[in-house]
Order: C-alpha cells, then structure tokens, then sequence
C-alpha cells in the first residue's frame, strides 16, 4: 500500500496564508508520503482553474509525487439551484481539472439528501435511481478520459455502508466505486471494522482518518466536538491517537485485496504539521504490520 496526505489536511494552514498549495506539495514531499490528493482547487494567486491545475500536477510529477485522488463535492438532488444536468455538468469540468493534475481517481458526493430542518418523504430508495444515473453518467464521461470515479461515504444521508454499497451496485459500472473513508462511519454511529470490511471489496481509495469518541450519555464536552447523527459526540485528531480501530481497518482492506493509496485526512485541532506526521508515521507502521501478518 502507498500513503498520502489530502491538501484539506493542510487547510488551518492555508486558510491562515502560511502556505499555498503548491507548498503543501513540497511538504507532502518533505515528510516522505508517496502521494497528494488534492481537494477542489482555488487558485491563491489568480490564474485560471485550469492553468494552476495543470502546474500543480507538474511540480508533484517534478518531486516524484504521485497525484492519488482530486475530491470534489455535489449535489445532484439539491445542487446547482436543483438543476441535476447543470450539477452533473459541473463535475464533468472537474474531471478536466482531474485530467490536467494527472489524477488517475476522482471522489464526488452525491446528495446531502434533503434541504436542512426538512421532514419531507424523501428515502433514499426513492433517491437512488436519479443518484445512480448521474454517477453512471459521470464515470462514463470519465472512462474517455482514463479516470475512475467514485463517491464516499460521508454526509450522513449517503453515508451509512449499506446506502454506499446499494448505489455502487445501482450505478454497476467497473469504473465507479468507493473511497472508503474509514472514520466517517461514525458520523453515523456505524462501527467502522464492520463498515470496511463491507466496503473494501469496492474500494477505489481509502482515507486514514481518526475520531475521538464519546457517548451522547455523557455532558458534553465542549469546543471542538460535534455530533453524530445519534447524538454522540467526535472530536478528530492525529491518526492512531482516536478511537477508530485503524490497523484492524486497514487490515480489512488488505484481506479483501485493496493494496492501493491510503490518505491522511486530518482534522484536528492539534499542530497541524505534527499532526500529519506523526498520524504518517503511525499509519506507515500499522500498513507494515497488517502486510506482515497477513
């Protein structure tokens, strides 16, 4: 397996003007990952989208870097004003910007499922075949290209493994498939071994990422928490410092054949650059152990 580092790991720096992408692909370098992923690019120094795309790949390519994934979001229930084709559209101009990076994967959402406060009838069943279609219709776009598509699970309307799953299979296409995001299984209170090891078999990419977990029974703990979609309550932090089992995760993956890139993904509030390390440093050793016994 190869490790690599999401620039949104790097976004308390960024958005402090510390640093710029292009420094993050140097420190990505610096602290010995094989690969960036890149989430949606805003260029910091005014060129278009498509230049400063273009000049990134570059630069990771210069250093020895592999481009693993470029993540992007949609919507294509509540996107674009609820304009599916326009949304759908959207993410077809993010698989350019993939192809300039020289990304092999793209990650996409697919819907946060209904407008906030709304108790409308909307199931996710009756959502699927439109989510299905715009997938289908994406990847396929992609395929021409030589990039594969996929969606993770995270915002807690499509986030749970058994949703995830249903859609994969709906879109059945053998270039769509799952970032296997191995923390945000909680989110939905879902136990991440048992999640991953039903997702491994599509897995696509994989994210290292790590939770602090406390029951919604207890006081609320304050600055930093949020909430699960139960009530409980997670904090992120420095991958192997959390309660997700990310060793037995990972070695879920490895029993179901997964053996390409896993990112960090951190969001914690600790230093963010420490934070990356020493989360790449417990994640090269639980990769070196699961190899070893398995």
């Amino acid at each position: 397996m190869k490790t690599a580092v999401s620039s949104y790991s790097f976004l308390g720096l960024i958005n402090s003007g510390d640093i710029n992408l292009y420094d993050c692909v140097e420190k990505t370098k610096e602290m010995g990952f094989d690969a960036i992923e890149f989430t949606e690019i805003k260029p910091d120094d005014g060129s278009p989208v498509e230049r400063y795309a273009e000049t990134l790949g570059k630069k990771a390519r210069e250093l020895g870097l592999e481009v693993a994934s470029y993540t992007v979001g949609a919507d294509f229930l509540n996107g674009s004003g609820g304009d599916a084709r326009a949304e759908i559209d959207k993410v077809k101009r993010h698989i350019d910007i993939a192809a300039l990076l020289g990304a092999g994967v793209v990650r996409h959402d697919a819907t946060t499922g209904r407008p906030a406060g709304s108790r409308g009838f909307l199931s996710f069943d009756k959502a699927l075949p439109q989510l299905a279609d715009a997938c289908r219709e994406i990847t396929e776009y992609a395929a021409g290209k030589g990039i594969r598509t996929m969606v993770e699970n995270h915002g807690l309307f499509c986030q749970d493994s058994d949703k995830v799953e249903r859609l994969v299979n709906a879109v059945a296409h053998p270039n769509f498939g799952w970032l296997v995001d191995i923390g945000n299984f909680l989110c939905v209170d879902e136990n991440p071994v048992t999640a991953v090891g039903r997702a491994a078999p599509y897995a696509f990419h994989v994210h290292a990422k790590d939770f602090y977990y406390k029951s919604g029974m207890l006081p609320n703990p304050g600055e930093g928490y949020f909430k699960t979609r139960g009530g409980n309550f997670l904090k992120g932090t420095i991958v192997g410092h959390g309660d997700v089992p990310v060793k037995q995760c990972i070695a879920a993956l490895k029993a179901a054949g997964y053996n390409g890139t896993i990112s960090i993904e951190f969001e914690g509030m600790e230093d963010v650059l420490a934070g990356i390390r020493i989360g790449l440093a417990n994640l090269c050793r639980y990769i070196r152990e699961v190899e070893q016994e398995i």
